[in-house]
């Protein structure tokens, strides 16, 4: 016997059962309840999604209240520990872990695909020099649409391979040459000696030597973070990615548009914010008078709590445990401490614990990057080169789901009733 959702009209009397899939009822079955002859049916109101399944996916699987991440199955902390960010983009996009011979072409494809056209460095160094390098980074993969025309065949399966291809391997190089115009350096072309995190690493900091090696540790660790912002569900740029490709555009300029909703500071930029909060109490001796501050609600405590988590963040734990590695290479990060007490002062606070606010990705992943000499206006580009992967999985899962069509939420009409125009001379 199916499962169904009994909703009774107290003002008719009259019945509906409405089934129930999936711990979810689908919200047109509500149209069959109507408030009068010439209304449409019922509609929910849910500002913010907070409530609202707008797909069905295989992709991420999150247990907000148990702190469970998982990607295709997979627990986030068997892949962070055993996995690279390039066999964990295979497995994200492609919904298994690659055989060795898979690995190896699907590597061997990427490498080959880093360089970019010529036309698109004269494009970047249009910018000023001071322009946001994410900013720059939106602009660069929009623009990749007018490079790649076939990638508007979003049907055929080897064209989306292909543009699969270039957009995990490109975005790398574009963010080093967002940086490296952002200093006034030169851009340096791609090794393809080098691993996915290495090669980064060397477009973005080799300087004069002929040749350039990553610390081994930092390269891990940043292979660490990639992993961990490979993707997250149904968030604000997943669920932009999703809306402006449901329109059956090219994944560049979707992209584009999800890339946009990541530079917001609610989004991508949470973890600046985190340093900016640890910058301004400036010591551990001020942080019980911050505490004060916040409970008081002069101001917030970035980098704990989630929308989806409500207790401690899987990724938190993994990036705290690859700090510790960072800083025995790159010297302790002076505000660690302030991090530290800040949260053990947090996790002990009924306040707090009683609000469910515990640490997040965001709070200690700044303190890494900016340990690796990233400025704090790479941090969502660092965000969006992993995050590309979970982009173009969700895309792809969104243009092959048959129940999907274009988005057009609807809306709850509040404004002014029919009215009749006045000529100018007549309004007061």
């Amino acid at each position: 016997m199916s499962e169904t959702l009994t909703i009774i009209d107290n003002r008719t009397g009259k019945k509906y059962d409405l089934p129930i899939a999936d711990g979810a009822i689908r919200s047109t079955d509500l149209r069959q309840i109507k408030t009068g002859q010439d209304d449409a049916g019922l509609v929910t109101y849910d500002p913010a999604f907070m409530n609202t399944a707008a797909c069905r996916s295989r992709i991420t699987y999150i247990d907000g209240d148990k702190g469970v991440l998982e990607y295709r199955g997979y627990p986030i902390e068997q892949l962070a520990e055993q996995s690279t960010y390039l066999e964990t983009s295979y497995l994200i996009i492609f919904g298994e872990l690659p055989s060795e011979e898979q690995l190896k072409e699907w590597t061997k494809q990427i490498t080959l695909h880093t360089m970019l056209h010529e036309n698109i460095k004269k494009l970047m160094e249009g910018f000023q020099y001071d322009a946001h390098p994410m900013g720059v980074f939106l602009s660069t993969v929009g623009a990749f649409s007018t490079f790649y025309p076939d990638a508007k065949k979003i049907f055929d399966e080897q064209s989306r391979k292909k543009q699969v291809h270039r957009l995990i391997a490109k975005v790398p190089t574009i963010a080093a040459y967002a940086y490296r115009h952002s200093i006034g350096r030169p851009y340096i072309y791609p090794d393809n000696d080098l691993s996915f995190t290495g090669n980064f690493l060397n477009m973005l900091f080799r300087m004069t030597e002929l040749k350039y090696n990553a610390n081994p540790v930092l390269e891990r660790a940043l292979d660490v973070l990639f992993i961990l912002h490979a993707d997250h569900e149904q968030n604000c740029s997943t669920s932009a990615m999703r809306g402006i490709g449901s329109s059956h555009v090219d994944p560049y300029s979707a992209m584009a548009g999800a890339a946009a909703a990541l530079y917001g500071p609610l989004h991508g930029g949470a973890n600046e914010a985190v340093l900016r909060m640890l910058n301004e109490i400036g010591s551990v001796q001020n942080i019980p008078g911050f505490i004060k501050r916040v409970k008081a609600g002069e101001g917030r405590l970035m980098g704990f709590g989630h929308r989806v988590y409500k207790s401690y963040d899987p990724r938190a734990k993994i990036i705290k445990k690859t700090a510790d590695e960072v800083f025995e290479v790159t010297g302790r990060n002076p505000l660690l401490d302030i991090a530290l007490e800040l949260e053990r002062i947090a996790l002990q606070d009924e306040y707090f614990v009683s609000r469910r606010l515990y640490p997040n990705v965001d709070f200690y992943s700044g303190l890494i990057y900016q340990a690796m000499g990233f400025p704090v206006t790479m941090f969502p580009v660092l965000f969006a080169i992993p995050r590309t992967a979970g982009w173009i999985a969700q895309w792809e899962e969104m243009i092959l789901d048959p129940e999907q069509k274009i988005a057009r939420p609807r809306q709850l009409y509040v404004g002014a009733s029919r009215r009749d125009y006045r000529p100018l001379s007549s309004r007061s």
